[in-house]
């Protein structure tokens, strides 16, 4: 991906659209805890130690590293269609010295990995960034195992944001039931289970 202009990276940042790797440091900002702070995101996660969980679109890696140091018999699959952002997660992942991470390189319309490979999906404000929402999903049901939660976290000020709403319609024709919500339509995590 070429470096682009300034003006197309604040574009990206402050529009709708994929986010800009020049700015993934904003995803650092420990602010972001008054939104969704890594130890809510864990516990309306539902993990276990033995988890396998895929996190699409982890930008620099802000709740990956609280989630693989759950996973203590686990593992935490990265996935992002931009490699600048895997870079940036695996050079903070290995900076904590946490070995239970893989990372994966998405093509934006289906992932090379085999059916029933994960107990937990999760995406945090990411949803409304994927162009093709519907092949997303349809993976997403090939991916857990009987039993995995699919998880979707929306959160204020995001140019992407889905509302709850929105996020049940997408799911609808999934085969993917409604499970729990937590929080409010500013800020808000809603999971869905394969049964």
């Amino acid at each position: 991906m070429s470096k682009g202009s300034n003006s197309d990276i604040y574009n990206r940042f402050v529009k709708k659209g994929v986010f800009p790797p020049q700015m993934a440091f904003t995803l650092l900002i420990p602010a972001r805890n008054l939104f969704l702070s890594p130890k809510q995101l864990i516990s309306r996660l539902q993990l276990r130690k033995n988890s396998r969980v895929l996190e699409v679109g982890p930008g620099p890696g802000y709740f990956s590293t609280h989630v693989a140091k759950v996973l203590t018999g686990g593992k935490l699959v990265l996935a992002d269609i931009q490699q600048e952002m895997l870079d940036k997660a695996k050079k903070r992942i290995l900076r904590k010295k946490i070995s239970n991470v893989e990372f994966y390189l998405c093509n934006g319309d289906n992932f090379l990995l085999p059916d029933e490979s994960f107990d937990t999906i999760f995406l945090v404000t990411v949803i409304g960034e994927i162009e093709n929402k519907n092949a997303y999903i349809k993976e997403f049901h090939r991916l857990l195992r009987k039993g995995g939660i699919l998880s979707i976290s929306e959160l204020k000020g995001d140019p992407d944001k889905l509302t709850i709403s929105e996020v049940k319609e997408l799911i609808s024709d999934s085969r993917l039931v409604f499970d729990n919500l937590f929080g409010n339509e500013d800020n808000y995590t809603i999971n869905f289970k394969k049964e």
